[in-house]
């Protein structure tokens, strides 16, 4: 059997028990249909990006699962058919990520990509030597003026 993961995004107005009975409910899809699902993770009510269906905010779900595709295919039909959920997307990966998903981790637990911290200042960028102000007592070259 192939491995999935699979995040689906219900409505707003909806509450945490209802959301669970939907895990329930496609995770008996599943097992019905000779399939298994591993870890479910609830990341909870989200702003979305932008409004899907008049909601601005949504139930955020991911399933890990085991199952033949026909299992999936049936699950995700149903879960078409069903008003509470506003999308879904199933993606097959080659095994299961161990612990937490990186949205469940603490911003502080997540690596660090390379931020302004990185870049190094300007003593970094050359030698370039000293940097002069405009105050400084150097002469100025005179401008051209054609207009006269």
């Amino acid at each position: 059997m192939a491995l999935y993961e699979h995040v689906f995004l219900a409505r707003q107005d909806i509450s945490n028990q209802q959301v669970d009975q939907l895990v329930e409910q496609y995770r008996g899809v599943l097992e019905s249909n000779g399939g298994s699902v591993g870890k479910v993770e609830n990341w909870g009510l989200k702003t979305l990006t932008y409004r899907i269906n008049k909601n601005r905010k949504a139930y955020y779900t991911l399933m890990n699962i085991d199952a033949p595709s026909a299992a999936v295919q049936e699950m995700e039909r149903q879960m078409r058919f069903n008003e509470d959920i506003l999308r879904y997307m199933t993606v097959r990966v080659e095994e299961h990520e161990e612990g937490q998903s990186a949205m469940m981790q603490k911003r502080d637990d997540r690596p660090r990509r390379g931020g302004r911290d990185d870049r190094g200042g300007r003593e970094d960028r050359g030698d370039r030597g000293p940097r002069r102000d405009r105050d400084d007592d150097r002469p100025r070259r005179p401008r051209d003026n054609d207009s006269e």
